[in-house]
């Protein structure tokens, strides 16, 4: 197999949530991925979510898609080097779970400089690599010791 790519700009928007959700489930399923395409749509809503509650002001963000053999790769890239943050569950709170469940489905998560900003994204592996170890949010897996 080879390596699929897409990458859409969206305005940092409320109405680009369900956009980035609805494009993320029909890439997935023109490329016949094996990956659980319901969980690559909700985490991906939760990282656009994040860029309208956050960005509101920059002119556009990037959207973009890696499929391999192995790996299923999604990123928002913006304008703002404003980092993602995983809190802490707050019963009350209404809001502030979307990088916790970023940090508990995603194999990896990372976050990264991109040109004037940041660029957050998260992978998925393919069906039967075996469980990964989640991500600290550097991109890097935990060892077993740390996770024990």
């Amino acid at each position: 197999m080879s390596t699929l790519t897409a990458a859409v700009d969206l305005t940092p928007v409320p109405a680009s949530v369900p956009v980035a959700r609805h494009l993320v489930l029909d890439l997935l399923g023109a490329w016949e991925a094996p990956h659980d395409a319901g969980d690559a749509a909700l985490l991906v809503t939760e990282l656009v979510a994040n860029v309208v509650d956050h960005v509101a002001d920059e002119a556009s963000f990037t959207l973009e898609l890696t499929l391999s053999e192995q790996w299923l790769r999604i990123s928002v890239a913006d304008g703002s080097a404003l980092r993602p943050v995983v809190r802490e569950f707050e019963v009350g709170a209404p809001r502030g779970r979307g990088m916790r469940l970023v940090e508990g489905i995603a194999d990896r998560w990372g976050v990264e400089d991109h040109t004037d900003g940041k660029r957050v994204w998260f992978e998925l592996a393919a069906p039967g690599l075996g469980a990964a170890t989640p991500g600290d949010g550097s991109g890097n897996r935990a060892t077993e010791e740390e996770t024990a």
